[in-house]
């Protein structure tokens, strides 16, 4: 797959992302390879090669690129700066020139001044668990600590002056954040949709050229997060856009183009706009219906680039010129699969045990036998987050074995308003459970999936609910495959990084006022009830969820006499980031689906 990331200052190159050496790495799109686009990311200049995944992009006034990295999948993401222009692709320390490098602590991007001297980025080095906001200059490395008031904060970009920096900061209610603007010059903070009474999202700004006005996205009083117009010094808002969906905004340095998107039963939509009537310009063209994202202005505000995916086209970039309205494509990955073979899903909706519509997407296997096809139920991690119907090469893969895949998003996803959103909080945990159970129900309603073949998969909060549907519900499910998921709520909060506790809690319960239930909503309690064959993937060096959960677990339901198979990787951390890992993992769990589900 690929993604761009960005465009060099003067318009004549495009930063694309891609894993097509096993690791997502940093590639370049020169103006003279526009004319033979698509190109294969085998064509274009490489220019990092690292061991692993490499994030970046441009600086605003050069051309060389801050880039961030970790180690093994440790999340500890460090600083670097990296010519675009470098004879080999930077696979070492030797083509990095440090910018923040703290290996036992995490830093995050969080915006750089247009002039391109200040970066702000957020670390937890204070103190390894709360995250402050630093300012550096990245010529002299000065710096300065704007905010450490604690918790969870982020950097959210500067004013076009530079003058006021963006802080999100989350608070201890689940789905909830807020949003200060700092003035640097005089230390004021003002605060983007103050909501004190209830949570609710609120975006980051997205500024007009006069570092005055701006766009930013929030859902307070509201289902949905729509597009507000605000202005510095002015408590007053204006609703810009609305489209009864999650929606963000973005405007062009130049502020003469307003790009809209939102998020419409799962599928991306995109529309241009005048910044300053609101009247719509042009819907945006995508390749199909899928998932958009990623989305890059060029400086002068003529093209915008963005990553499309669907069911039926494997992640690249693609390019939008918004003066003629013509739509290219700008990378081709390579595929050795035939892309014909590859199915869509149906988007369905059933009721669970409270009368809730729960949404889910239903693929099914392209080659229809007489026999009642096995189910693979693919749960999405979080809990706030959704399943959106992008590529999935495991899908499609299972998918032209025989298996359908049916992928629910079950109460608690985000994407669908904020009332569903929280319907799975702390002693609700198990409502979302049980509405594993009433999408069991109907698969056994129709006429062409099995009921007896059902195999639950997740990754994250996703395995935590493969191993909660297996203890809760024995009797419904065949088999379980759980890739770095959550066996014990308590033991999990008592051993993810301290930095994620506080984090956690919000949504799971706290360990100090919330332990029986978090006792009780445990797969670990309940599973001496699981009899189905459990298949289980973690990375040793997750931070998020320790490898103890899945060794735990493993080990007694292998004792019960259950089977039970525990694959780790010394290299991985919280799920798995390299292609080499992955092809080992996905024919093992395939080959293990069939063998339990007899497929």
């Amino acid at each position: 797959t690929a993604a761009p990331t960005g465009f060099s200052p003067d318009g004549t190159r495009i930063l694309v992302s891609s894993d097509l050496s096993g690791t997502s790495q940093l590639y370049r799109l020169d103006e003279e390879q526009l004319a033979a686009a698509p190109v294969s990311p085998e064509g274009l200049a490489q220019l990092t090669a690292m061991p692993e995944p490499v994030g970046g992009g441009y600086l605003p006034t050069d051309d060389r690129l801050l880039v961030a990295t970790d180690v093994g999948g440790n999340e500890r993401h460090q600083l670097y700066l990296i010519a675009d222009d470098v004879a080999q692709p930077v696979a070492g320390e030797d083509g990095l020139e440090p910018v923040v490098v703290d290996p036992d602590h995490i830093h995050r991007p969080g915006g750089v001044t247009r002039d391109g001297r200040l970066l702000a980025y957020s670390t937890n080095r204070r103190n390894g668990t709360d995250f402050d906001v630093v300012v550096r200059d990245l010529a002299s490395g000065d710096e300065e600590t704007v905010h450490d008031r604690g918790g969870w904060a982020g950097a959210a970009g500067f004013s076009p002056d530079g003058r006021i920096l963006a802080i999100s900061e989350l608070t201890e209610r689940p789905g909830d954040n807020r949003v200060h603007l700092l003035d640097r010059t005089t230390g004021e903070r003002t605060e983007l949709a103050p909501h004190p009474d209830a949570p609710a999202s609120v975006g980051s700004p997205s500024w007009y050229p006069d570092a005055r006005r701006y766009l930013f996205s929030h859902g307070v009083a509201a289902e949905f997060a729509a597009v507000h117009r605000g202005e510095v010094g002015s408590d007053a808002t204006e609703v810009v856009f609305d489209p009864g969906w999650d929606a963000g905004a973005a405007l062009d340095w130049t502020g003469s183009t307003l790009l809209v998107v939102w998020n419409e039963d799962g599928y991306s939509r995109a529309r241009l706009l005048d910044p300053d009537t609101y009247e719509v310009r042009t819907e945006v063209p995508l390749p199909g219906a899928g998932v958009a994202g990623g989305w890059r202005f060029s400086r002068d505000g003529r093209y915008l680039t963005y990553a499309f995916s669907s069911a039926l086209v494997p992640g690249d970039a693609w390019r939008y010129d918004t003066r003629t309205g013509e739509l290219l494509r700008l990378t081709r990955s390579p595929n050795d699969v035939d892309p014909a073979g590859f199915v869509a899903p149906e988007l369905v909706r059933f009721h669970s045990f409270d009368g809730e519509s729960i949404p889910a997407f239903v693929y099914r296997p392209s080659r229809p036998t007489s026999r009642r096809a096995p189910v693979v139920v693919v749960i999405h991690g979080g809990p706030e987050s959704q399943y959106r119907p992008s590529f999935a090469p495991l899908t499609q893969y299972l998918l032209a074995q025989g298996f359908a895949v049916v992928a629910p998003n079950v109460r608690g996803s985000t994407g669908y308003g904020k009332r569903y959103e929280h319907l799975d909080d702390v002693d609700r945990r198990l409502d979302s459970v049980a509405d594993l159970a009433a999408l069991h129900d109907w698969v056994a309603s129709t006429d062409d999936l099995d009921p007896d073949r059902c195999a639950l998969y997740g990754g994250s909060y996703g395995g935590y609910m493969v191993l909660a549907g297996l203890a809760l519900q024995p009797d419904r499910w065949a088999a379980g495959v759980d890739i770095v998921g959550i066996s014990s709520l308590v033991t999990f909060l008592e051993n993810t990084s301290p930095y994620r506790r506080r984090f956690r809690e919000r949504e799971y319960g706290s360990l100090e006022h919330d332990r029986d239930l978090l006792v009780a909503a445990s797969p670990i309690t309940h599973i001496d009830q699981v009899r189905a064959p459990l298949f289980i993937i973690h990375g040793a060096n997750d931070p998020r969820v320790p490898l103890s959960e899945a060794e735990q677990v493993h080990e007694v339901v292998r004792r019960n006499g259950v089977r039970s198979e525990l694959l780790v990787y010394d290299d991985e951390g919280h799920g798995l980031a390299k292609l080499a890992n992955r092809i080992d993992a996905y024919p093992r769990v395939a080959a293990f689906l069939h063998d339990v589900l007899d497929a």
